[in-house]
């Protein structure tokens, strides 16, 4: 391909920009992960992911992706013909589901519209209905990536307390954590599903789980077949001794982002993200676009998808973006294939990067067929000076 000048806008949900401190950590020299100084590295590592979880309990750290994570938390903790409630909020919903049933367990899956988070009305429901208690797990996606509509965690906890239940909670956080306000042990959560390349800015091929008293428990008398996922093997990896070769150069590019997310701090970062979002969504209504997510309170800090209108193909929109401006929009998946494309405003990227991508889609949008109704740059532009960050008040101020 011929020399493009300038910037590539990656404005996918996932993978999402790498920043250069994170590129630099990987490209360290390996060495053995059998020796006491990596041992001691992870170990390290393991605590300080515990304040991104917020979680008191371990956090184990595959070689493998969100995916697989989500596999370690079924099998190490359910039997087959254990019953799961999930909720259908989007993709990625509908995927874990489907592994759900692949691996032998029983799921009640509360029918979507994508367009919004799950309802804990419903969840609640379900559970007082399930008099004998086959139901074993609640599994939920806290921020479906797909649709961009965000489910309240806290409140399914309160849903599945109010219900006298004693399923475990199992919650996705693959592309809320480090974006957006997400508590392990203060909402109640018994595995909390994550993954490197979204909001942790790592590239893909890590899948985490942080685990708590109760799934630790039911793991030790679960019958699903596991051997790579098994928490019993990985259990050392707490103090550093990994069961298997771990992706060591992938780990040194996680501490380099776990360093930066703890020294922005978790609250700022989260902030930031709101900030973001905010702008990008003013500048979707001043187009006059849809937001998929339909409910306002349930839309989400870390991608916002948009509807395009009848007859325009998002997919070709998205192609425009990429060959005239450089920049890789997230496509529609499953049903809503073609029908929206996603903006990402994750990881590592601020004011004026975020800013730089909506001047993409705006200039892509009547390439591809679409009159915006307003500026839509502007509108955002109006959000960003309004919520100006911690630091650049404090700049102004002095």
């Amino acid at each position: 391909m011929p020399y493009r000048p300038g910037r590539h806008f990656l404005q996918v949900p996932g993978p999402t920009n790498i920043p250069e401190r994170v590129l630099r950590a990987m490209s360290r020299p390996t060495y053995d992960h059998r020796s006491a100084e990596f041992m001691g590295f992870a170990a390290g590592l393991s605590s300080d992911l515990k304040k991104i979880f917020r979680s008191s309990g371990p956090v184990y750290v595959y070689s493998g992706s969100g995916t697989g994570a989500w596999e370690a938390a079924l099998s190490n903790t359910l039997s087959p013909g254990d019953g799961v409630l999930m909720a259908e909020t989007g993709h990625f919903a509908t995927l874990w589901s489907q592994m759900a049933t692949r691996l032998g367990l029983v799921v009640d899956f509360i029918p979507g519209d994508w367009r919004r988070g799950a309802d804990p009305a419903q969840i609640e429901d379900r559970l007082r209905a399930d008099k004998a208690h086959k139901i074993k797990a609640v599994c939920i996606v806290h921020n479906e990536t797909s649709t961009g509509a965000v489910t309240p965690i806290k409140a399914v906890r309160k849903a599945i307390d109010a219900a006298n239940h004693l399923a475990l909670f199992f919650v996705d956080s693959i592309s809320s954590l480090g974006s957006m306000e997400y508590r392990h042990d203060d909402w109640g959560v018994d595995v909390t599903i994550g993954c490197s390349q979204k909001g942790l800015m790592v590239p893909p091929g890590l899948g985490l789980n942080a685990v708590g008293v109760k799934a630790l428990a039911a793991s030790k008398t679960a019958k699903l077949p596991r051997y790579f996922w098994d928490w019993g093997l990985m259990t050392p990896s707490t103090e550093g001794n990994y069961p298997q070769t771990p992706s060591i150069n992938l780990l040194f590019g996680l501490r380099a982002a776990v360093d930066m997310l703890l020294e922005e701090g978790l609250d700022n970062t989260i902030a930031r993200h709101a900030r973001l979002a905010e702008a990008t969504r003013a500048a979707v209504q001043a187009w006059g676009l849809d937001i998929q997510c339909a409910v306002p309170e349930h839309r989400s800090n870390s991608v916002t998808a948009v509807v395009v209108p009848q007859g325009i193909d998002a997919d070709a929109l998205r192609k425009i973006a990429l060959e005239q401006f450089d920049m890789a929009l997230g496509t529609g998946l499953g049903k809503v294939k073609g029908r929206l494309f996603r903006i990402a405003h994750m990881g590592d990227t601020n004011d004026l990067t975020q800013a730089g991508a909506l001047c993409g889609v705006e200039m892509t949008l009547p390439l591809a067929g679409i009159k915006p109704k307003a500026s839509g740059v502007a509108a955002a532009l109006k959000v960003l000076a309004s919520k100006a960050q911690p630091g650049a008040q404090q700049a102004a101020a002095e």
